[in-house]
């Protein structure tokens, strides 16, 4: 093709065509994964759905109708009615707000606070090393879910002492990839000509170590979204995320455990899409994995 002939010349454009050759070959691996598209469709669709509850919701999510309790999915309730008459359409609706709230902000505070840990840890080496991946790996000797129970029972239960509870567990990953990554090109030519010519260490790890450190933290940052989902939900689920009568669905979940042979969909409507946002997150995780692989031609 000439296209490709073009973005193979030798020809003078220099950084520019680099740059270019760098998108086109990502989006030619983009284009052939369909699992990727998909659980970028997916998510596409979430952040909708939280922008434009109001203007999709048929019902308000809190108004009760004690009358119409536990009525399976029909034309005026489309996935049912909870234990209080509450239409789950709209409850799933407005429980991806705080669902993306929770990853957005979850995100946010872990991977900038495991990324500095790291890099510090792989540049410096040494006792700044032993120190800060010793304490990593006192963070990664419990389960996430269950330290964060204990960062909530200790803060208080509610969504934003849940986002601080999971972020403080969710850090650890981060400085583990940053760490190896930094230690790996912490002798490499650049970074000693750096030294060589006077930069000052924060310069050289803000300009030459963190760029190389971006790609696997953004696969982490996008495969970590899933277990973000399952931790929220299992504080919600436990009554110590968001608080009634928001709308979230490891609480929806856990409201419908008494009707779960019975009257199914109540349990079933939230935990499926607890379900599909985590495989749609692990989609575009695995997709970013392969696109950005610089090895992968």
């Amino acid at each position: 093709m000439k296209l490709h002939a073009w973005l193979t010349d030798d020809s003078p454009m220099g950084a520019l065509q680099a740059v270019f050759v760098q998108w086109y070959q990502a989006y030619r691996k983009t284009i052939r994964n369909p699992a990727m598209i998909f659980g970028l469709v997916m998510i596409l669709l979430l952040v909708c759905c939280a922008i434009f509850a109001p203007a999709l919701a048929r019902f308000d999510p809190n108004a009760q109708d004690v009358a119409h309790r536990l009525m399976p999915p029909d034309a005026t309730h489309w996935l049912g009615t909870d234990q209080l008459g509450r239409d789950l359409f709209a409850r799933v609706l407005y429980g991806t707000r705080p669902t993306l709230l929770i990853i957005t902000l979850v995100s946010l505070i872990s991977a900038p606070i495991g990324v500095a840990v790291g890099v510090c840890s792989g540049y410096f080496g040494g006792w700044v090393n032993t120190v800060l991946m010793r304490t990593t790996d006192v963070f990664m000797a419990f389960p996430r879910l269950v330290l964060a129970l204990a960062f909530v029972a200790l803060l208080g239960p509610g969504i934003i002492n849940a986002v601080v509870a999971i972020a403080i567990t969710a850090w650890p990953p981060y400085a583990r990839i940053a760490r190896t990554e930094s230690g790996a090109i912490r002798r490499s030519d650049f970074v000693l000509a750096a030294q060589t010519l006077g930069f000052p260490p924060l310069r050289i790890l803000v300009g030459q170590v963190l760029p190389i450190c971006m790609p696997s933290t953004v696969i982490r940052i996008t495969l970590d979204m899933a277990g973000i989902i399952l931790t929220a939900a299992g504080l919600g689920f436990l009554g110590l995320g968001a608080q009634p009568p928001m709308s979230e669905w490891g609480s929806m979940v856990a409201n419908g455990r008494e009707y779960v042979f019975d009257q199914w969909w109540v349990a079933a409507v939230p935990g499926a899409a607890i379900l599909l946002t985590s495989l749609a997150f692990n989609l575009l995780g695995d997709g970013l994995r392969d696109v950005l692989d610089p090895k992968d031609a």
